[in-house]
């Protein structure tokens, strides 16, 4: 037995002093890099995106510099010195098991700073921290516009070219022109005008001096997509504040919005109206609309594809709806249409068409019966003073009352479709059979808080499009939704090709609540065809013009 468990004690000892002979596994990286990948640093205190500043390191001859923008923050006229440097906060990235000393936390870079490096193989290397307020290399056009023409450059970046969309001569102009902080142009289109029609070379010399690009601006005519706006075109062009940019401090009267070839006529009641520079947002002037305003007679205004603009009283049981005829923002207001219906209407006015040549005119009748009253235009000769009256039938549940917007879609056909827009349940903004006047589709239900109550629609690069809105008439809640439809298939108002984020330009975040829940849409298509707008205004809060175009780049 005691042979035995000698034996076993000899048999462990092999066994156990086998694995004990094994060397302990070498965790060292089998590549060392330099150990320290850079220094980061930043202002104490200061929580801007922009305060991190990043370095470059040297490491044959040990320097670590942390490079500093020469403007601070960096689109400032503000300039950074090396006196501002002098506690600034700094962290270090590290490779693993890689050591620094001193250990740092601040950094006085007024004054010589030595770290020492010790990587995973214990070998130490020296560097000195230092720092350097350099200009900047950039040279980059962003964004190039001809304001005054409603022109804005395409960019291409890598070629370095921009391109101006138009069929017509674009002559000499001025360009508002935004470049990289600090860069300067030669020549200066925005002090010299220069002719585009041949293209013109503009230098771009970064802050620094030496960086450059050269960028070559001219006038194209290019192809389109095969069909409607291109994905991701829509640009804010302006957005101007009722109150503080437009100087129209009367809240809940501004309902409605006019779009003519060149200028957006806004109607604030018992006011004249003021227009605006279609293409910049800028106030023009005001139509002089002489005995023919007051809170209930220049009610709402709209605009036909003739210049023609239209405006409405708000009738009554015992009053008669009328409809005003102005020949551009310069003529005088002729009554049009004068109607003793005895029915309550006149809170919205829609036309398709021309005056001019063949339009359908619609108007809500803000009563139960789903009911809106139509006129027809025909080679510029209304038809008669009488209108139709025309009811949706089978769909609403309740009625619109105040909020409903009606358009067609061509204006040589009354049995063409039409789209509507109202608060009427379902709380859908619907696409009607004309023939039936039945729901053909509808979008999607929106929150009962919210007013849907303005709609447009229009042809775009053989694409046909609708618009409708949704108002937030309270203090509280997030609404004041634009929605762009493409409705070329019968599921074109499943899902909005377009929306703005809400709460941006309403009443409850600009001028004040909207308290009548109301605003106003209009489409336009330039006359080259190469651009859509989508003007919209909330009451108290933005007019805003979005362009969209049918570039194929």
């Amino acid at each position: 037995m005691k042979n035995k468990i000698i034996s076993l004690i000899a048999i462990a000892s092999i066994v156990f002093g086998g694995f004990g002979c094994q060397e302990v596994e070498d965790l060292t990286p089998s590549v060392s890099r330099s150990g320290i990948n850079g220094i980061t640093a930043s202002f104490y205190g200061d929580e801007s995106s922009e305060n991190a500043f990043t370095s470059e390191i040297d490491s044959i001859n040990g320097i670590i510099t942390v490079v500093f923008p020469y403007n601070y923050p960096r689109t400032s006229d503000n300039v950074l010195t090396m006196s501002d440097l002098t506690k600034m906060r700094v962290t270090a990235n590290l490779d693993d098991n890689v050591t620094i000393s001193p250990a740092i936390l601040y950094m006085d870079f007024t004054k010589e700073n030595h770290l020492i490096v010790t990587d995973q193989t214990k070998k130490k290397k020296g560097y000195d921290v230092v720092a350097e307020i350099r200009k900047s290399a950039e040279c980059a056009i962003t964004n190039f516009e001809l304001a005054s023409l409603g022109l804005s450059g395409v960019i291409d970046e890598a070629n370095k070219k921009i391109s101006l969309i138009s069929i017509d001569p674009i002559g000499s102009a001025l360009a508002t022109v935004t470049i990289s902080h600090g860069a300067i142009m030669s020549p200066d289109p925005t002090t010299t005008a220069l002719n585009y029609n041949d293209g013109v070379q503009i230098t771009v010399t970064a802050q620094n001096g030496t960086n450059s690009a050269v960028y070559t601006v001219k006038k194209v005519v290019p192809s389109k997509i095969d069909l409607g706006m291109r994905t991701g075109s829509a640009k804010i062009l302006w957005s101007k504040k009722l109150n503080t940019d437009l100087g129209i401090t009367t809240l809940n009267m501004t309902g409605g919005m006019a779009v003519t070839k060149d200028y957006v006529v806004l109607n604030t009641r018992g006011l004249n109206s003021i227009y605006l520079d279609r293409k910049t947002g800028e106030k023009v002037g005001e139509i002089d609309l002489g005995t023919n305003k007051g809170s209930l007679i220049n009610f709402y205004n709209t605009c036909d594809d003739g210049d023609n603009i239209l405006f409405c009283n708000l009738a009554s049981a015992s009053s008669a709806f009328k409809v005003w005829r102005i020949n551009g923002v310069t003529g005088t207001p002729q009554l049009y249409i004068q109607w003793n219906g005895g029915l309550t209407m006149g809170r919205k006015l829609s036309i398709k068409g021309s005056l001019d040549g063949n339009a359908i005119i619609t108007v809500p009748i803000n009563a139960a019966g789903y009911q809106f009253a139509r006129w027809q235009v025909i080679g510029g000769v209304l038809q008669s003073q009488t209108p139709t009256i025309i009811t949706i039938s089978g769909n609403y549940t309740k009625t619109w009352n105040y909020n409903c917007d009606i358009v067609y879609t061509n204006p040589t056909n009354l049995n063409s479709n039409y789209f509507v827009s109202s608060y009427a349940e379902p709380y859908m903004f619907a696409w009607v059979d004309g023939n039936t006047n039945t729901f053909k589709t509808t979008a999607k239900a929106i929150s009962s808080n919210y007013i849907q109550n303005a709609t447009d629609y229009t042809v775009f690069n053989n694409c046909p499009y609708t618009v409708s809105n949704s108002v937030n008439p309270a203090a509280s809640g997030s609404a004041d939704v634009i929605y762009l439809y493409d409705v070329s298939s019968s599921s074109g108002l499943a899902t909005a090709v377009w929306q703005n984020l809400p709460d941006l330009y309403g009443g409850k975040g600009n001028g004040g609540t909207n308290g009548n829940g109301s605003g106003d849409v209009a489409l336009k298509v330039s006359d080259d065809g190469y651009y859509m707008y989508l003007y919209f205004m909330f009451t108290n809060g933005c007019v805003v013009c979005v362009q969209y175009d049918c570039i194929n780049m």
